[in-house]
C-alpha cells in the first residue's frame, strides 16, 4: 500500500505478474476510488463543459461517455478526462486523483457568471470500482442475470443506471487497460458489498484483485497516456498523439487557437512508442540521446511487458526521428542502450 492524493493505494496483492495476466486472460478488480468524481449541471451544461474540453460533447448522447482533454489557452493540458452525458442538464466529469482540486478551482473559475451552471464535488461520497478482462461482462450476469444482456447491448463509452448486489450504481463500459469490462460507479457505502460479490462470485471464473502496478504495466501496453509522464500542461494533445480527441471544427473551446496554430506551423516533437533492443529497461525520465550524446527526447513511461516478454516503453522525440523502424539511443543510468520505434498500441486485444 502507498499513499496517494490523500488515498492509500494497493500497488499489488498477489503479484503484478499474476494481475497482469488475470486481466488479459481473465479478470481483474481494482479499487480506483481516488479518482475525481464533478457533477456539473444546469440548462447550459454541455455548451459550458464544450467550451473548456477539446473533444465535442454536442455530438454524443445522453448515456454515452467520452474521453476529453482540458487545455489551458496556450493549449498545454490541464488534464485528461472522461465525460459522461447522463442528460443534457447533467454531466459527471471525472478527472486524475491528483487533478482534482486543480480541475474543480478550473470550473469554479469558469462557471463564474454563468447563473445557469451549478457544480458539485462528489469525490468523497463516490466510489469507483473497474472490472476489467474478458470475463469481466459474465461476472456481473452471474451476480445480476438480467445483465446479461449488457455484453451485446452495452457498447464501448456507454453506461446506464442499474443494480447489483442489492446495491444502486452506474455500469459504464470504459477502463484503462486495453481489456473489454466495466467501471462501476457507486455510494461509498455500498461499495463494500459490491466489491465481495464479485469477489465471491469472479473467483471461480479466475478473477483477481488487482493494484496500481499492473494498472500501469496493462496501460502501457494499451499506449494509454499517465498524466504526469506522457501528457501535463507543457504538452499538447497534438504532440501527446491525442489529436484525435481535438475537434477543431466545432465552436471555439479554451486553446483551441493555440492548438489550430501548433497544427499549421507543425510539430516539433512527437511521442513514440519503442522496445529495447539491448538487454534493459527504459524508466520515466531517461533521456533520449544520438550517436554524439546529444539529448534528443526523453522516455515518459518504460518497463517490461509482461504480455509481450519485451521491455517496451513510450517517449518524445523530434518528428524528424520518429518514423516507425528509426533507432536511437537511451541514457539508462550511464549505460547506453539501443531502442527503436515501433507501432503502438503495443498489444490490442483479439
Amino acid at each position: 500500500m502507498v499513499p496517494f492524493a490523500g488515498y492509500s493505494l494497493p500497488i499489488q496483492y498477489s503479484g503484478l505478474s499474476a494481475e497482469h495476466q488475470a486481466v488479459r486472460t481473465r479478470a481483474g478488480l481494482f479499487d480506483v476510488s481516488h479518482m475525481g468524481e464533478l457533477r456539473v449541471r444546469g440548462a447550459g451544461a454541455v455548451g459550458f463543459l464544450n467550451g473548456l474540453i477539446t473533444n465535442d460533447l454536442e455530438r454524443i448522447a445522453e448515456g454515452q461517455a467520452v474521453y476529453t482533454c482540458a487545455c489551458r489557452e496556450d493549449g498545454g493540458i490541464l488534464d485528461d478526462l472522461i465525460l459522461y452525458k447522463h442528460r443534457q442538464d447533467d454531466v459527471l466529469v471525472v478527472c486524475n486523483a491528483s487533478n482534482l482540486d486543480k480541475i474543480w478551482a478550473h470550473l469554479s473559475e469558469r462557471s463564474q457568471g454563468v447563473p445557469s451552471i451549478t457544480l458539485e464535488n462528489e469525490s468523497a461520497q463516490t466510489a469507483l470500482l473497474a472490472l476489467q478482462g474478458p470475463v469481466a461482462l459474465a461476472i456481473l450476469a452471474r451476480i445480476e442475470p438480467n445483465l446479461a444482456h449488457l455484453e451485446s447491448e452495452l457498447r464501448p463509452f456507454r453506461f446506464i443506471e442499474s443494480r447489483l448486489a442489492g446495491r444502486p450504481l452506474t455500469i459504464a463500459r470504459t477502463g484503462y487497460t486495453g481489456e473489454d469490462g466495466v467501471e462501476l460507479f457507486c455510494k461509498n457505502g455500498d461499495a463494500g458489498a459490491i466489491w465481495d460479490a464479485l469477489i465471491e462470485v469472479g473467483t471461480p471464473l479466475g478473477l483477481l484483485p488487482a493494484g496500481l502496478g499492473c494498472r500501469d504495466t496493462l496501460r502501457l501496453e494499451a499506449r494509454l497516456s499517465l498524466y504526469g509522464n506522457e501528457i501535463d500542461e507543457t504538452t499538447n494533445p497534438l504532440e501527446a498523439g491525442l489529436g484525435w480527441t481535438v475537434k477543431l471544427g466545432k465552436s471555439d473551446f479554451l486553446g483551441r487557437p493555440a492548438l489550430l496554430a501548433a497544427q499549421e506551423r507543425g510539430l516539433s516533437r512527437r511521442i513514440v512508442g519503442f522496445e529495447m533492443l539491448d538487454r534493459g529497461s527504459a524508466r520515466h525520465g531517461y533521456p533520449f540521446v544520438d550517436d554524439a550524446g546529444r539529448t534528443i527526447g526523453v522516455c515518459t513511461s518504460g518497463g517490461p511487458s509482461p504480455t509481450l516478454g519485451k521491455a517496451i516503453g513510450l517517449g518524445y522525440l523530434p518528428v524528424e526521428s520518429s518514423e516507425l523502424g528509426t533507432r536511437f539511443l537511451v541514457d539508462c543510468r550511464g549505460k547506453t542502450l539501443c531502442a527503436q520505434v515501433v507501432a503502438t498500441p503495443f498489444y490490442r486485444r483479439s
